[in-house]
């Protein structure tokens, strides 16, 4: 019987063809699940990396609810041009605090993985209030009304409790001090020893150019300035994955 007549029976047969691809779907399944079960973690352990802070997580609150996400993705691919235009490729650990994660499905604008420290304060106040003012070609909205937003935050301590039941290693001193760590990182002359302490290389200071005002845009700007600066990149060799 040749391979064409063998593979006749398929065809002719709707029931047959239906197992057989069940058999051929369990076989992969069974190919990809099955070594899972046998690694203590499927995420790397990556120095540095740490949950967000009250202010960051407040900021990233809102990028979620404003659909940023939709236009900005944040995930390096490792592939020569992502890496030459945006940086060391993304980790797995970077997205180990994300619930949801935000690696997009589309750029519509440039990927926001490693824009942390990469633009002053100033330029992130200009691009929300007018994006054209600094990218004249950009078809970004205006997002000025934060600047003007009081920031509601008064359930973040909720919110840091919700996380922790997704596995975010929030303490129980995180969460009491949640509202006493977002507004010391917009005060610079404060004391920020203790939110240092629990969150470090958090960013201290006013964000929007207003000190007199807690805005959305101080809590967007502070998430966007910390994104990609925990990892020391220097130890990881971006030749080596390149594709």
């Amino acid at each position: 019987m040749s391979l064409m007549q063998k593979h006749a029976v398929f065809e002719r047969n709707s029931i047959v063809l239906l197992i057989g691809i069940l058999i051929v779907v369990a076989i992969g399944g069974l190919v990809e699940i099955v070594p899972l079960f046998y690694l203590k973690s499927t995420i790397e352990t990556v120095t540095g990396m740490r949950p967000y802070s009250p202010l960051e997580l407040a900021g990233r609150n809102i990028f979620i609810r404003e659909g940023c996400y939709l236009c900005h993705s944040q995930m390096i691919r490792p592939m020569r041009d992502e890496i030459e235009r945006y940086g060391h490729f993304s980790l797995a650990a970077e997205s180990q605090y994300d619930h949801p994660f935000q690696w997009g499905s589309k750029r519509t604008g440039p990927d926001l993985a490693r824009v942390g420290g990469k633009y002053s304060d100033d330029w992130h106040v200009a691009h929300l209030t007018d994006p054209r003012s600094v990218v004249p070609a950009s078809v970004m909205p205006p997002y000025a009304f934060l600047k003007d937003a009081p920031l509601k935050a008064d359930r973040i301590g909720e919110d840091m409790k919700t996380l922790r039941l997704e596995g975010v290693p929030y303490t129980d001193e995180d969460i009491a001090n949640a509202s006493a760590d977002l507004k010391a990182q917009v005060s610079p002359d404060g004391v920020a020893d203790n939110l240092l302490a629990r969150y470090p290389k958090a960013v201290v200071r006013d964000f929007d150019g207003n000190p007199n005002k807690l805005s959305e845009m101080d809590a967007l700007i502070a998430y966007l300035q910390m994104l990609g600066t925990l990892v020391d990149f220097s130890t990881y060799d971006d030749k080596a994955n390149l594709r």
